[in-house]
């Protein structure tokens, strides 16, 4: 029902309208039987799908059936499937809509061993030409570590696992043959009589934890670079669009045709106002602001250099 009246038709999108409508209904009963206000459950677009869609819906309404496309989010490399528990339990767990105490402690102690197994690859380094030798791929750098120069660089677990087509497994063997060395080092001199630690082996990530903590390392340029696109596109909503900008697929290549009709047809004259446009993606919007930041960069430049040649 929720999704009929705000003019959606898909299954799913009616559906998750329907769990906020149903969960601020409840809220509301519960605090009208106690003459209590609540505040209202809200899903925000870098929380979720849910929070993109109803903000796209209740911000820009829709002239036709509304469908939720990853396209649509601005936070998509935030918004995976293997991180859903941790962004929405603790939030649902905040406005009481989550209170089973089962699913609460999976959650913490799930998120705890990611951070923990994060937090020891970030911290385990090794030098480049270790790592392409014990590496029997060569996806660790392999030729490029053993360069002229490299034999003093260290690079973290985390590093390596940034790099393309290296896996979270390939990286934990080799951290895992290292801490077996150190510790059979350690017990031989422990058997010799020194006072030594005997550190531990690290074990693999479990199946709980393996795609969130691979996932998280190997987009986290990504989730940044991300972040600082959208910082400065919400600086940017006063800035004006040239009204002889031409929109055609050869000059924005990442936009869809409905966007290029949209855009020609409107012609909106700032970043706010083309916000508004139903349909229009803020990846887009903010390809269009990188290149309409290029052009009055380029046009500085020229109106410097011909000043100077004057």
């Amino acid at each position: 029902l929720a999704g009929q009246i705000c003019g959606t038709t898909g299954y799913e999108e009616a559906g998750a309208q329907g769990i906020i409508a149903g969960a601020n209904a409840g809220r509301a009963a519960v605090a009208s039987s106690t003459n209590d206000s609540a505040l209202p459950f809200i899903l925000g677009r870098d929380e979720g799908y849910i929070g993109v869609l109803i903000d796209d819906l209740v911000t820009r309404g829709t002239m036709e059936p509304y469908r939720m496309f990853t396209s649509r989010a601005e936070y998509r490399i935030s918004l995976r499937a293997d991180n859903a528990d941790l962004r929405l339990t603790r939030k649902g767990v905040e406005y009481g809509v989550v209170r089973n105490e089962e699913r609460i402690a999976a959650v913490e102690a799930r998120e705890m061993l990611i951070e923990d197994r994060v937090n020891t690859l970030t911290n385990f380094k090794l030098f480049v030409t270790d790592w392409a030798e014990r590496d029997g791929g060569g996806l660790m750098g392999g030729d490029a570590m053993n360069r002229k120069g490299r034999e003093g660089h260290k690079k973290s677990a985390e590093e390596i696992l940034g790099m393309p087509h290296v896996t979270l497994e390939a990286v934990e063997k080799v951290v895992a043959e290292v801490q077996q060395e150190e510790r059979e080092r350690a017990l031989s001199a422990a058997a010799e009589g020194t006072d030594v630690d005997i550190p531990d082996v690290m074990q693999g990530s479990g199946a709980a934890i393996y795609d969130t903590v691979e996932a998280t390392i190997k987009y986290k340029s990504y989730v940044l670079r991300q972040h600082k696109d959208m910082e400065s596109w919400r600086k940017a909503q006063g800035v004006r669009i040239p009204p002889d900008i031409v929109y055609s697929l050869e000059s924005l290549p990442t936009f869809s045709k409905e966007e290029i009709e949209k855009l020609s047809k409107i012609r909106p004259s700032t970043f706010a106002e083309a916000s508004q446009i139903s349909g229009m993606t803020p990846q887009s919007l903010v390809y269009l602001y990188h290149v309409v930041s290029k052009r009055i960069k380029d046009k500085d430049a020229k109106k410097a250099a011909s000043s100077v040649s004057n």
